[in-house]
Parts: C-alpha cells; sequence; structure tokens
C-alpha cells in the first residue's frame, strides 16, 4: 500500500505543477495578446496620423504653390503697369515741351502751359478766350485752341478734361457763374471736336464755378486768375491696366 501512495502522490504533484505552469503560461499568453491589440491599435492611429498629416501637407503644398503662382502673375502684372507708367512719363514730358513750343506766342496772353502729378495741364485765361459773361470762344482763342489740338492729334491715346473756372463775382443779375462755367468748357470742346477733328471720344467737358480757385478773389489780380478754363492731359488708365493685362497673358 505505503508503494502505491508515493507514485499516486508523484502524479498529483506533477498534475498540479502542470495546471500551474498552463495558467501561467495562459495568463502570459492574454497578457502578450492584450499588449499586441493595444500595440495595433498605437500602430494603426500612428497610420491614421501620418495619413492625415500627409493630406495636410498636400494642401498646403497646393496652397502655397497657387500662391507663388498668384504672386509670381501679379508681379508680372505690376511690371508691366510700372514699365507702361514709365514709358508714359516720358510721353508726357516730352508732349508738355512740344505744347509749349506750340503755344509759345500766347504765353503772355494768359496761357500757361506745366507738368504736375502726372498730368500735362493747360491753362487759358478767359480773356484770351471770351469776351466777359460770354461761352462764345473768340477768333483769337480758337487760334489758341488750334495750336493746341495739331498736338493733341500726334497722340490719339491721351484723354482730354476741359473744366471751366470762374471767380467769385456773379456775371449779370440772376446769372450762374457754375453754369457759365461749364457752358464755356462745352464750348472748347465743341471747338475741339468740330474744327480741329480731335476724336470726340477722347473729350470731357466740366465746370467748376468759382469753387476752384488758384488765386485770391478778394483781388482783381487772384479773380484773373481764377477765371480760366483748364485743359488737362492724361493717360487712358483703363487702356494702361488693359495693356498691362494683356502683357502678362
Amino acid at each position: 500500500m505505503k508503494n502505491l501512495i508515493l507514485p499516486f502522490a508523484v502524479l498529483s504533484f506533477l498534475f498540479f505543477a502542470s495546471c500551474g505552469a498552463s495558467k501561467k503560461l495562459q495568463s502570459e499568453n492574454d497578457q502578450l495578446k492584450s499588449q499586441n491589440t493595444e500595440l495595433t491599435n498605437k500602430v494603426n492611429d500612428l497610420q491614421k496620423q501620418v495619413s492625415d498629416l500627409t493630406a495636410s501637407n498636400k494642401t498646403i503644398t497646393d496652397n502655397y504653390n497657387t500662391y507663388k503662382t498668384s504672386c509670381e502673375d501679379s508681379k508680372a502684372k505690376l511690371q508691366a503697369v510700372q514699365s507702361y507708367i514709365s514709358e508714359q512719363y516720358s510721353i508726357m514730358q516730352e508732349l508738355e515741351k512740344k505744347i509749349q513750343a506750340a503755344e509759345a506766342n500766347f504765353k503772355d496772353k494768359g496761357v500757361d502751359v506745366y507738368y504736375k502729378n502726372g498730368l500735362v495741364h493747360v491753362s487759358m485765361q478767359d480773356a484770351l478766350l471770351y469776351k466777359s459773361g460770354s461761352a462764345a470762344v473768340n477768333p483769337k482763342g480758337k487760334e489758341a485752341l488750334g495750336k493746341l489740338a495739331a498736338v493733341l492729334n500726334d497722340y490719339p491715346k491721351l484723354q482730354v478734361f476741359v473744366v471751366g473756372n470762374t471767380d467769385s463775382v456773379q456775371f449779370k443779375k440772376g446769372g450762374d457763374n457754375w453754369s457759365l462755367s461749364t457752358e464755356r468748357a462745352n464750348g472748347v470742346v465743341r471747338i475741339l471736336r468740330d474744327d480741329y477733328k480731335v476724336d470726340p471720344s477722347r473729350l470731357v467737358s466740366a465746370g467748376r464755378g468759382k469753387y476752384d480757385p488758384i488765386g485770391d478773389n478778394k483781388t482783381e489780380a487772384g479773380r484773373t486768375q481764377n477765371r480760366r478754363t483748364d485743359i488737362i492731359l492724361n493717360p487712358d488708365l483703363k487702356k494702361m491696366w488693359d495693356n498691362a493685362a494683356a502683357q502678362v497673358k
């Protein structure tokens, strides 16, 4: 009997030892599975982050390329505009000299030609152009306008603004200085168009009455300065922009 108990005890020990080892292995296996799942999830998360970053980087790159292209187009357009402005500056300087030469005989009769802020101004005193209170241009005034028109017709792309001005003294009872200044500007425009064939699409007329004085209306000398018709010559800005845009394409 004693001989049977010992082997049984040994077997029992081995059995329970084997169960304990099996449970330990199972536990370790479960832990490994859990760790593997956790690592798999982290890998998936990292892959998603990489995918998101890649997409974000592509968007940023695309936006940058679009911005870069836009900047390059804008730069090219700006350079084209600057080039055109520089060209126009040279033209306006040349124009000023030609008009001064054309109007040289009228300089002491009230014609002033000067360049200011990119524009050429031709200022004609009313004494040269009109009788007091009248919008009809006299022969001497037409002659001066003819000299100017001969130069203008050599520069067909320039815009021509004709602006009438008066002093602050009401020219007659019930009269309107603003209407007089406007009608005088209209009269000059008609002569340029009808008598000297200046393209009417280039011509603009306006009247400012007493509201743009260059002299003191309290003095006779100042009022004489204010009674004038200004003819302002400038590049066609729309054409300038269209020209620049065409150079970019």
